[in-house]
């Protein structure tokens, strides 16, 4: 993603995920589609209190359709999960200890950024 709120939103999660301890170590990872079909992108992949834990991101202007949150389903999230263990086997990591953690930014106009983070989202 180059341009746009997601990629603001990304940039900033990234930047406040550091400032909380994480050590980013990849953002915007897509998986080389596999024999299984497992497809899609991590925003962030980090290192956080000895997990690996990839990072899904969801910026929005407003609430007005919602929390950002709302829109990571149970399928989401296991799909992260496969796409984490799929990064780790690529660069050579133990894929023991995986996490999906959320981050949500409302960019409000004229106001500062709202950032919330969930962390071992199920």
């Amino acid at each position: 993603m180059s341009g746009g709120l997601g990629a603001r939103g990304e940039r900033l999660a990234a930047v406040h995920l550091a400032g909380l301890g994480y050590r980013v170590l990849d953002r915007n990872w897509r998986a080389v589609p596999s024999r299984d079909g497992l497809r899609g992108e991590l925003d962030v992949v980090a290192e956080h209190g000895g997990w690996l834990v990839a990072v899904e991101v969801k910026t929005r202007s407003s609430h007005r359709f919602g929390h950002p949150f709302e829109s990571i389903t149970r399928e989401k999230t296991v799909r992260l999960h496969r796409l984490a263990a799929a990064w780790a086997r690529a660069h050579q990591r133990d894929p023991g200890m995986i996490r999906v953690d959320a981050v949500a930014i409302t960019f409000a106009h004229g106001e500062v950024p709202e950032i919330e983070v969930l962390q071992q989202i199920e």
